[in-house]
């Protein structure tokens, strides 16, 4: 190859370029003035660069011809990873079937499909899953000179029923899933992102609390454990929190599960305290177990702190998949939406399921499945505060949280858990954009001594405020009996609902009949000696009291929007959640209320 130049060039800078030439082109150069007087030569001895590569080229990759593979640089981190990634140590992991539960990466993998390992034994033969996307502070202690893989904690971003989630999980083989100061570090990371990213957080726990020999450094700080329940209150309402628990939750470790939206225990395998049965005795002298302390029955029955009680680790997450399919991810979306599917009973019976009778029982849970589509209803909280359901369904394919009194269980009457359970449901449905159906028969909220003293007109105001606040499309349906101040807190027309519908069997009044006549007429009945005209006279006034209170009479008055035939309340039902989709409401322009 023979190149021309000027004739200006200088000799050495002539062989220079043959020399870089030869070297590009893999090819001998000769270097020529305009004249063809030859300036420098190069020969190609294959010694430099692959024809065609720059010099720069060659000096990045000098050897094209090499494996360019991973190294054995390489092949140390994924060693590295695959013993961080088989946790604790092997007596701790061989501890746990006795226990029923599944080491935690194995619990991922349930969850998402497999994080790093994949089977969770460490010899990186699992399969990854597509659910799980990454993991964050692997590394975490990495270094440490006690046996403390990720800090007995994982976080990370997964894929779950079709969206995005950040996650935590305990690794009970460290520590008992014991929080110190690197996990304490991502677990707050995790939540200051779930915060940018507004999707869910789904917390696994199983956690013996905070480290205790290892405490300075994350208990009191700023940014130490503490921020966790800061974090907690940022994030409520504007992502959902669902946490899951796998084992014992004591102390701190107990906040976030009542501080999540939803919460679900394991039976026979999770319970949560404020402190460890061993501490109680310390502190109390009370011998008890943990199970008796705070295992799912204390707080599903009791306490209400448990939403939902799984039977094993598969059914907690069927019961979460479940659940997430009525929840936006933040409080900027509207819940998703699914084709809808007939009730699992036909309409035309909820006439006959409600006695003309209004002291008469009957399940709601059978106007429910009259009313919603097939297989949709879910109820929470179904041990605690029974005189109330709260759940959720849909209607149509649109999701809907139902508040109903349950006249099956103590005549439907609002005692205080019952009013606590479905405030806290009605703030959750509100922040999250699912609308509500009030089902209304009750004769109003429980009287009594014992009721005073366990706060009925605290949690009764609770409730009403809830239902006040609400911003959500609200539907009031007047099955029954609404008496007293029953009315108010069911959503009845003072508060804001976008129709009042009854039945006809509904009814509204300060109290009902019998309560009414002998309030109003107890002098009268006293003055009747003859037993059967004072039973007459009862029935009478009972009677002409009723008709006062019917509803077709509240209709009239357009106290009630609209009276409706029973076979069609599901129709109708449908048509106004439809109709009033995209309503806004105003709230006062204030800081926030004082009540709950």
């Amino acid at each position: 190859m023979k190149i021309s130049v000027s004739d200006d060039i200088a000799t050495e800078q002539a062989r220079a370029v043959a020399e870089a030439l030869a070297d590009r082109f893999g090819d001998d150069v000769t270097v020529v003035s305009a004249d063809g007087d030859e300036l420098g030569t190069a020969t190609y001895d294959g010694s430099g660069s692959e024809p065609g590569r720059s010099a720069a080229e060659a000096d990045r990759d000098p050897t094209p011809d090499r494996d360019l593979g991973p190294t054995e640089r390489e092949a140390e981190l994924r060693r590295e990873i695959e013993t961080i990634e088989s946790g604790g140590k092997q007596k701790y992991k061989d501890q746990l079937p006795e226990q029923g539960k599944r080491f935690v990466r194995d619990r991922i993998d349930l969850w998402f499909g497999s994080g790093g390992d994949g089977d969770g034994d460490g010899d990186g033969d699992g399969d990854d899953g597509d659910g799980f996307l990454f993991e964050d502070g692997k590394f975490a202690e990495f270094d440490a000179e006690d046996v403390l893989p990720a800090d007995g904690l994982i976080t990370g971003g997964a894929e779950f029923e079709g969206r995005n989630v950040h996650f935590m999980a305990n690794d009970y083989t460290v520590k008992r899933g014991s929080m110190a100061s690197k996990g304490v570090e991502k677990f707050l990371r995790m939540q200051q992102r779930a915060l940018k990213t507004g999707q869910p957080v789904l917390y696994l726990m199983d956690s013996s609390g905070g480290r205790i020999d290892q405490q300075t450094g994350f208990f009191a700080n700023r940014e130490g454990i503490g921020k966790y329940y800061y974090n907690h209150s940022m994030l409520s309402g504007r992502v959902p929190q669902i946490c899951v628990l796998y084992g014992p939750c004591i102390a701190g470790a107990a906040y976030t599960p009542v501080f999540a939206d939803f919460t679900v225990m394991v039976r026979g395998m999770s319970s949560m305290a404020i402190a460890s049965p061993r501490m109680v005795e310390m502190v109390t002298g009370e011998e008890i177990s943990l199970e008796e302390l705070g295992g799912p029955d204390v707080h599903a029955k009791h306490s209400g702190s448990a939403d939902l009680v799984a039977d094993d680790e598969e059914h907690a997450r069927e019961l979460v998949a479940q659940l997430v399919g009525y929840l936006p991810n933040n409080s900027d979306e509207t819940p998703p939406r699914t084709d809808g599917t007939p009730p699992a009973n036909p309409p035309a019976e909820i006439d006959g399921v409600i006695p003309q009778e209004p002291n008469r029982g009957y399940d709601m849970l059978d106007v429910i499945d009259r009313i919603v589509d097939r297989d949709s209803w879910f109820e929470l909280r179904p041990e605690y505060g029974a005189e109330i359901l709260t759940g959720f369904a849909r209607i149509d394919g649109r999701p809907i949280g139902i508040v109903a009194n349950q006249p099956a269980q103590r005549a439907g009457a609002i005692f205080p858990d019952a009013a606590e359970k479905a405030a806290g449901f009605i703030w959750t449905c509100d922040a999250y954009n699912v609308p509500l159906l009030y089902l209304a028969d009750t004769p109003g909220f429980m009287a009594g001594s014992q009721v005073e003293k366990d706060g009925i007109l605290e949690q009764g105001k609770k409730m009403i405020y809830a239902t006040s606040s609400a911003t959500v499309p609200k539907q009031c349906v007047v099955v029954r009996k609404a008496y007293g101040a029953g009315i108010y807190a069911m959503s009845g027309p003072a508060y804001d609902p976008e129709s009042t519908l009854a039945l006809p069997s509904g009814e509204i009044a300060i109290m009902g009949p019998e309560a009414a006549i002998n309030a109003v007429y107890a002098r009268k009945l006293d003055a009747i000696d003859d037993p059967e005209e004072r039973k007459r006279t009862e029935e009478e006034l009972r009677e002409e009291f009723r008709e006062n209170i019917d509803a077709r009479r509240m209709a009239s008055e357009v106290v009630i929007d609209e009276v409706i035939p029973p076979s069609t309340l599901r129709e109708e039902l449908t048509n106004r959640f439809a109709f009033y989709e995209g309503v806004e409401k105003d709230v006062p322009d204030k800081k926030h209320g004082t009540i709950l």
